[in-house]
């Protein structure tokens, strides 16, 4: 019998206890087989739930998928406290001082205008952080793992802020249509498409900055109305 006390209420202390007992000596056999990499589509596809929560405003739903977002935190924890690695108060203290160092017009002596002037003190101290000299390594720190899309997105925001790519609307629409052609040169060539099309891609995620939208958002409208349409059409 587990050592284990029933309550009508529980804490996140009670969450860090029920891990570890699914994952102990007597637990879950599943539980204690799982790795970070066995879990790791689990964690993306529960973020993608939280989100959709959101979209859907609805707070009962978004309770639901917080608490298995925060599951999948505490999990991976205490796989790495198991490893003597770190702990999820570690985790935390990590956190902490992240916020803290960040946020010096709150736990320093540093006077901000407005928002805007927080998120250059934020970008600015991050780079010191993390040691991101060039602006090729800042470019390359953002996660491989995001949709392609958002990627492209956040790569062109921070290339564009370094003045390494041009803003203009002319520039992004040159850009596109540069793309464009050389697609549709590949294809009519017989050869390979592939590159010119990638091109295309993050020349197209350029025109959406332009008006200050979500590529991935725009994709999926487009993707709902194709299906709206064949849905209407009977097929």
């Amino acid at each position: 019998m587990i050592d284990f006390v029933y309550k009508s209420s529980y804490d996140v202390s009670d969450l860090r206890r029920i891990v570890k007992i699914l994952r102990g000596e007597g637990g879950c056999p599943w539980d204690r087989e799982q790795t970070h990499e066995s879990i790791r589509r689990e964690f993306v596809e529960e973020v993608y739930e939280v989100v959709e929560a959101i979209d859907e405003k609805s707070p009962e739903h978004l309770r639901e998928e917080l608490g298995d977002v925060l599951l999948q935190v505490v999990f991976h924890a205490d796989i790495e406290e198991d490893a003597g690695r770190f702990d999820l108060d570690a985790v935390a203290d990590g956190v902490c001082k992240k916020l803290i160092l960040r946020h010096p017009h709150v736990f320093g002596d540093t006077s901000v205008a407005d928002s805007a002037e927080v998120l250059q003190n934020w970008d600015r101290i991050k780079k010191a952080e993390k040691h991101r000299d060039t602006l090729a390594a800042d470019l390359d720190s953002v996660a491989k793992s995001l949709p392609a899309l958002w990627r492209a997105e956040k790569i062109q925001k921070k290339a564009i802020k370094a003045g390494a790519l041009p803003n203009a609307p002319e520039d992004a629409l040159a850009a596109t249509d540069g793309a464009f052609d050389k697609a549709r040169r590949a294809m009519s060539d017989h050869g390979d498409p592939a590159e010119a099309l990638g091109d295309l891609l993050f020349a197209c995620v350029r025109l959406t900055r332009l008006y200050k939208l979500d590529p991935e958002e725009l994709l999926n409208a487009a993707s709902d109305r194709f299906v709206a349409q064949v849905s209407e059409s009977g097929d």
